[in-house]
């Protein structure tokens, strides 16, 4: 049986050798917008698929950002649409959003966006730190440095692996 994601991972490898080399970019960015895959595996999907390291970062890198930018605006009106809504019933935390309120308590905005990867889609954290109130430009300035960061280390790797076994 298959995986959905590394499907779709083989997907965005085949796509990214069977397009010209001025529209690789733009499908290593598409698969940056995907959770699961973020900056980082598209950044790899890419270095895979020829294209330079650093085109392939910066490619990965900004279709994660947009697409997070895009959520977090999308949360935060969400988020004041109901809380000005007049009589909105209280609902009890799930057990899961208290273990992220917890976590955000102890680490805040940037140990959430930093580590938060490790666990989850960027997508995810960023709707979740939105939904408690931080403010939309808080979460986009430290998801694109968490993107930023994590698509950087795994290129970093990625490279230095193959040039080791090159």
């Amino acid at each position: 049986m298959s995986n959905p994601i590394s499907d779709l991972i083989l997907g965005f490898q085949g796509l990214v050798a069977d397009v010209p080399d001025l529209v690789q970019p733009l499908i290593v960015a598409l698969a940056g917008a995907v959770p699961f895959i973020e900056g980082e595996g598209a950044a790899a999907i890419g270095i895979i698929g020829g294209i330079h390291p650093a085109v392939a970062a910066i490619a990965g890198a900004v279709g994660n950002l947009v697409c997070v930018a895009v959520v977090v605006l999308v949360a935060s009106r969400v988020r004041t649409a109901v809380t000005t809504r007049r009589g909105a019933p209280e609902k009890a935390m799930s057990a899961r959003r208290q273990k992220f309120e917890r976590a955000y308590h102890r680490y805040g905005t940037p140990g959430v966006s930093l580590l938060g990867p490790l666990l989850l889609p960027t997508q995810f954290t960023a709707a979740a730190l939105t939904s408690t109130g931080v403010s939309s430009a808080r979460v986009i300035a430290w998801q694109a440095a968490a993107i930023a960061l994590w698509t950087t280390v795994i290129t970093l790797i990625i490279a230095g692996v193959i040039r080791f076994a090159a």
